[in-house]
């Protein structure tokens, strides 16, 4: 019998991380997931220690491996203190170094690194759409993602094909954004918020899930893709949409203020919500990528009416 293939998740315990398991597990992949919580071997997934910033016994992991993906960073949904902004970028750029390390290292290097990214590299687009050529903007979001993918660009690999994900807002039932807006449309909160004019790029887990499977396989795919849905909607229209799907009456608007007012009180930054980014996934529709979810009310059905 032929031994499976192996891919090293770093990042794995997250919320994109918790749905791209199984999805590896079932295309017959080895799973070891690098976490600084590392947990009993669970279903055939083995989870190994590491600190996301020194080499260790972890990095044998990596030699022979047919690929690495890294997910890893200290989520932006948090108050954005000084602190706080020097740990989302540090915890990015680090884990793409020491993952770097040991692939140079390996005397059998992966074929694959598979690094995610954000379509937050666009910063505050307002209608404008941003294929993969876009340029960058000018907030924090926009100089972590910038630093995010320079570490990774710099990576010295030359037997390592590379390939970089921007995810958009990643819709899946059990967690993340879609979970939140959801228990606030189920109690007749689900206005939209602000104007309502500014975009949501987004993407079913589904989708984004063989998106990262296309990435580890195929030989032909590397650089930079937006990994989001051909259809984003604006804020409105997202919450007209949900809570259609949930049925639930129209609910009045958040203003900005009382949005400012809210994410204070549960440690967030407004401009989360507010920031508009309208993508399209140039690179993936032209190697004719097959989305099964390219438009807002089948996915939120599929998510949320099982």
């Amino acid at each position: 019998m032929a031994m499976k293939q192996r891919v090293i998740l770093a990042g794995g315990s997250g919320f994109v991380g918790r749905s791209l398991t199984p999805l590896l597990a079932s295309a017959g992949y080895e799973i070891v997931i690098l976490s600084r919580s590392p947990s009993p071997r669970q279903n055939g997934v083995v989870s190994v220690a590491w600190d996301g910033k020194t080499l260790g016994d972890w990095a044998s992991s990596i030699d022979g491996a047919a690929a690495v993906v890294n997910l890893t960073g200290r989520s932006i949904n948090c108050r954005h203190t000084p602190k706080n902004r020097r740990l989302i970028i540090e915890t990015r750029v680090e884990s793409v170094r020491v993952l770097g390390q040991a692939i140079a290292r390996a005397a059998q290097p992966p074929a694959a690194f598979v690094q995610a990214s954000a379509i937050g590299i666009y910063g505050d687009a307002g209608d404008r759409w941003c294929d993969e050529n876009a340029p960058p903007g000018r907030d924090f979001t926009a100089e972590v993602c910038q630093r995010w993918e320079a570490a990774f660009h710099e990576m010295v690999a030359p037997q390592t094909r590379k390939v970089l994900l921007r995810l958009g807002v990643v819709l899946g039932p059990d967690g993340g954004f879609l979970k939140v807006l959801s228990k606030l449309t189920r109690l007749f909160l689900g206005g939209h918020v602000g104007s309502g004019r500014q975009f949501i790029s987004w993407i079913h887990q589904a989708d984004l899930g063989r998106m990262f499977l296309e990435g580890i396989a195929k030989p032909e795919m590397a650089g930079v893709f937006n990994a989001t849905s051909p259809n984003p909607v604006c804020n409105a229209e997202f919450m007209r949409e949900l809570r259609r799907t949930l049925r639930r009456p129209w609910s009045p608007p958040v203003p900005g203020f009382a949005l400012h007012i809210g994410s204070r009180l549960i440690g967030t930054e407004a401009s989360l919500a507010l920031t508009s980014q309208r993508c399209a996934p140039r690179h993936f529709l032209e190697q004719d990528f097959r989305f099964d979810f390219p438009e807002l009310r089948v996915a939120l059905q599929n998510l949320l009416l099982r």
